[in-house]
C-alpha cells in the first residue's frame, strides 16, 4: 500500500511539472489527463502528429531543402538560416541528413 501510494505521488508530482512547463495551447489539450502517462501521450500526438501526417511533412521539407537556392536580394548569413531550420525539422522528425549533404 505504501509503494502504491507513492506511484501516486510521483505521478501527481509529474503531472503538475508537466502542466507547469507547457503553454496555453498545449495545456489545454492536455488539461482533462488523469496521469503524468496520459498527459505526455497526448503531447507526443499532439507534437508529432500521425504518422501520416508526420510522412507528408517529411516529404514536403525533403522537397523544400532539395529545391533550396539563394535569392537575389538574400545575405549568404539568412541563406544558410533557411538552410538550417530545414535540416533540423527534418532531423526532429526523424531525418537522418549527414553533414556532407548540408554543406
Amino acid at each position: 500500500k505504501e509503494a502504491l501510494n507513492e506511484s501516486r505521488r510521483r505521478d501527481k508530482k509529474a503531472l503538475f511539472l508537466i502542466f507547469q512547463a507547457v503553454d496555453g495551447e498545449s495545456f489545454e489539450k492536455i488539461s482533462n489527463a488523469k496521469t503524468a502517462k496520459e498527459a505526455w501521450e497526448k503531447l507526443q500526438v499532439c507534437n508529432k502528429g500521425s504518422d501520416q501526417v508526420r510522412k507528408i511533412r517529411l516529404q514536403t521539407l525533403t522537397r523544400q531543402y532539395e529545391f533550396l537556392c539563394m535569392e537575389e536580394n538574400e545575405t549568404i548569413s539568412d541563406y544558410f538560416s533557411r538552410v538550417l531550420s530545414i535540416v533540423n525539422q527534418l532531423k526532429r522528425d526523424g531525418e537522418e541528413i549527414k553533414e556532407v549533404k548540408v554543406v
